[in-house]
Parts: C-alpha cells; structure tokens; sequence
C-alpha cells in the first residue's frame, strides 16, 4: 500500500506504467508463485504531473489482469501527529471503477478512503462484483473509530467477500501511524479471518455457493428503488 511521508514527497518515486520497476516486479512475483495478485497500491504518473494512486491485479502468469485509480482523494483534517492530510496536492483522482474477471469469481477493486463512500461499492456490485479488494493505510485514530463496522457495512451492503490488507505500526518516524486489522469479511457481515496487530498475512477459503444463497433469499438490488450510482468525472 502507497504510504509515505508528505503527498508531495511521492512523486520522488513515480514513474509511468511502463517504466514501473515495481509493477515489473510484482508481474514476476504472480508468475513466479502463480496466484493472482491484487497489488496495491503504487504511484504512477498521471497525465497532468500528479500521480494516479493505482492497484493493479496480476494473472498467474504476470500478465494485468485490471487496474484501478483511487477515486476519492483523502483531504482531511485528522488528530494524529500529521493533522492535515492533502492528498489532492500530488494526487489524480481515477476515472473509472474497475472489475475484473478471475479464477474464482468477479473482483471489485477500491482502495482505503474510498470504503467511506457506499455508492462505489454499490456500482462494483452491479458491476457484477462478487468480492471486493480493498488495501489501505487507514490512520489509528480513524480505523480505530471506524474501519471495522465500515468494512461489514459495504461487505452486508454488496452482498460481496471484501478482502481488506492494511497497514499496521508507526512510520516516518512516528509523524504517522497506521491501524491495521486486515479483514476478510464474509456477504453476511461475519468476519471470516482478521489480524488485529502486527504484520502477516491471512488465509481463508471463501465459500461462493454461501454468497449466492445470501443473494437469493434476500435479492436487494432487486428491491432497490434508488437510480444506479454515476461517476462524476468533472471532479
């Protein structure tokens, strides 16, 4: 996940998509281990000289599958040891949600801020997402109020899996510190893997024939009387 020290100083690191030594490198990693690979988040330039916050989903054999561009810019005022976030400052806003087809089902993408906004993962799910990605750096003071009940809103919410790697300890030497709790959240809103603290991984197999039965006895975008969500591109 992209986190560093200011916004600005991302840019030191940024280089187009073709010249990207990590995203070469994690293209080698898929191929090499042969997994499917949700890799996110790293800079890319944009077209204006800001850089898109991007995530890209590898194949097994290191081709891209997909990539997706972080839509909602985190410009915010926080109690932490940073105080003021500006991510807008060196960031680019994508233009397009992203849903990609895999080995074993369709894959939403989002990434950290954006779990605070329903309507992008309500346009994922009529996408034809059935799990949903999302790596972040969510600072302590909001994922400790936040993060969890947000992440089994959208997972209840879309009817969909949502997979959640986050950031967890102290960084820049202790200007930021990040919250963790890497989630696996099951279509029910029931936590199927977590990992409070500290830094690993998880494991889980997810039971699809659970998550249609869900969509079925309860069929809520069926119900819903609202219009489909659009993207406002002008912002």
């Amino acid at each position: 996940m992209l986190f560093g020290g200011q916004e600005s100083q991302q840019l030191e690191y940024a280089t187009d998509e073709i010249h990207s030594q990590l995203k070469q490198d994690l293209a080698a990693l898929a191929s090499q281990y042969s997994v499917v690979l949700v890799a996110g988040s790293i800079p890319i330039l944009a077209e204006d000289g800001r850089i898109y916050n991007r995530c890209y989903v590898f194949d097994t054999d290191g081709s891209t599958l997909g990539h997706y561009d972080k839509l909602h810019l985190f410009d915010v005022e926080v109690a932490d040891g940073t105080k003021q976030y500006r991510e807008s400052d060196a960031f680019c806003p994508g233009k397009h949600i992203t849903v990609v087809d895999t080995p074993f089902g369709k894959l939403g993408l989002a990434i950290c801020y954006d779990i605070r906004f329903a309507d992008l993962f309500r346009a994922l799910r009529e996408a034809g997402a059935e799990i949903i990605t999302l790596p972040a750096a969510f600072t302590k003071v909001t994922g400790e109020a936040h993060w969890q009940v947000l992440l089994q809103a959208r997972a209840i919410e879309t009817q969909c899996f949502v997979l959640a790697a986050a950031q967890w300890g102290v960084h820049n030497d202790g200007g930021r510190e990040t919250w963790g709790q890497s989630m696996i959240v099951g279509p029910w809103g029931d936590i199927v893997a977590q990992k409070p603290t500290g830094t690993g991984w998880l494991s889980a197999e997810l039971n699809m024939c659970d998550l249609h039965a869900i969509r079925t006895k309860m069929p809520i975008i069926k119900h819903n009387r609202f219009q489909s969500p659009q993207l406002n591109e002008s912002c």
